[in-house]
Parts: structure tokens; sequence; C-alpha cells
């Protein structure tokens, strides 16, 4: 196996992993970090798309909007991936901040945090069957 389809590979796993984990917080009632594993869903299901295009290492960032930009993912997301990530970036960095985790969790209650997962499931299932082509 090349070096490109093993972080290729990496990248889908450890994406999978996290989805599981974020079901797993929604059946716990953990809604903030429901978000946050979204997040990570579509941060790592984009940075094997980088590899995919480019075959190097993605750059060490967090920002779904700009990873999709540098790795030319943009030009293929529908509306409704485009309002996703943006859903999705702010859950990354003020779910870790005590001052934002008041205002995230009455934003997040049960029906949304299942609308966030499952757009996000269908996001990772789009991705991995783009790099399966």
């Amino acid at each position: 196996m090349n070096k490109t389809k093993e972080r290729i590979e990496y990248w889908l796993d450890i994406a999978k992993y996290d989805l599981d984990t974020a079901k797993a917080m929604l059946e716990s009632k953990r809604y903030l970090y429901l978000g946050f594993m979204c997040h990570q869903v579509v941060e790592k299901s984009v940075k094997a798309y980088y590899w995919y295009v480019n075959n190097s290492e993605p750059p060490y960032i967090h920002n779904l909007l700009t990873l999709s930009k540098i790795s030319g993912l943009v030009n293929l997301l529908d509306e409704g991936k485009k309002e996703l990530i943006n859903e999705l970036i702010p859950l990354n960095i003020q779910a870790r901040y005590p001052e934002d985790k008041l205002a995230l969790l009455k934003s997040l209650n049960y029906n949304k945090s299942r609308s966030l997962l499952k757009r996000t499931k269908e996001f990772y299932e789009w991705i991995e069957k783009l790099l399966t082509k």
C-alpha cells in the first residue's frame, strides 16, 4: 500500500471512530461534546480528501472552511454541506472555553444534536465515496 492510500485510510478511520463517539454522546445527552466530535469527523474527513488531492500532509489547522478551500473541496460542497461546516466551526474552539460553554449548551438540544450527527454522518459518507472512486 502506498503512503497516500495509508494516510487517507488513517484519516477516514479516525473520523469514523469520532463519528461513533458522537453517536455515544447523543445517547448520553452530552450535546456539547457531540458538537465537538462532529467537528472532528468533518475535519478529519477533509484532511483525508486533502491527502487524496495533494499527496501530502495537510497543515495543522482546524478551521473547516480554510481546510476545504486549500484542498479544493469547497468547490464540491453544496449549500447543505457549507451550512454544516459553518455550524461546526464554533463548536471546535468555543466548546473548550468555560465562558462559551453555557451559550453553546443552550443552543444544543436533542433534536439539533441529532440533526448535526445525521448531517455529519452524511458528510463523512460523501467524502468516503469521493475517495473510493
